[in-house]
């Protein structure tokens, strides 16, 4: 039986920018978790291998002294070598089975669904223990991103029980609103890591 992992996805959802500088990357990282962020997700795609694996490992380390949740972003086998509290699986990036039988009942296993509700009930059917919608704003990341709305979001929390992440364009002053309208957690990369103030920035998006 699979542990239950409800409550460990919740507040502010924090995702690493790419980011070359390791030392950098911890030191906006243990900011980012001084201001509240609840989970971290190892991204980094301008990263080869070998840099991802250290990245990820330092993280792990950074993750275990605040006792919050690493998840790795698309990369299982990454996310097993570090013993990673789970990972994050898009579309195109292998299929969540899969991923299950590699990392064992105890992980998290998150799929983004978009806009898509089809692709959530699909996800929770094979055991997903989050799922992530959006974009709902505009994204400096993802600027071509699919928009998803408020409906869909309180469509989803009236029908599936697992947490929800809103993700896309979030900041302090929108953010509210999609927690009003069913989100447990909040992703955001720039809203916090290239803020001037990145632990004032995460203190924001936690007080919510």
């Amino acid at each position: 039986m699979r542990i239950n992992q409800n409550g460990r996805i919740s507040g502010l959802y924090a995702i690493t920018p790419d980011e070359l500088d390791t030392l950098e990357l911890l030191h906006k990282a243990r900011l980012v978790l001084l201001g509240g962020a609840r989970v971290l997700q190892y991204r980094n795609k301008a990263a080869n291998g070998a840099m991802r694996l250290i990245q990820a490992r330092a993280l792990r380390e950074l993750t275990h002294e605040f006792n919050v949740p690493l998840i790795i972003n698309d990369d299982v086998m990454l996310a097993q070598e570090i013993a990673a509290d789970g990972v994050h699986l898009g579309s195109s990036d292998g299929s969540l089975a899969d991923a299950r039988a590699v990392l064992g009942s105890g992980k998290l296993i998150g799929m983004s669904c978009y806009n898509r509700l089809t692709l959530a009930y699909e996800a929770v059917s094979l055991g997903a223990d989050y799922l992530a919608f959006g974009s709902f704003f505009a994204s400096t990341v993802k600027p071509d991103a699919v928009v998803a709305t408020l409906g869909l979001l309180r469509q989803a929390r009236r029908e599936i029980a697992v947490p929800l992440v809103a993700i896309g364009g979030i900041t302090p002053n929108n953010g509210a609103q999609l927690l009003e309208a069913g989100a447990d957690a909040l992703a955001v990369i720039s809203a916090v890591f290239s803020a001037k103030d990145i632990q004032g920035a995460a203190r924001q998006f936690a007080n919510l």
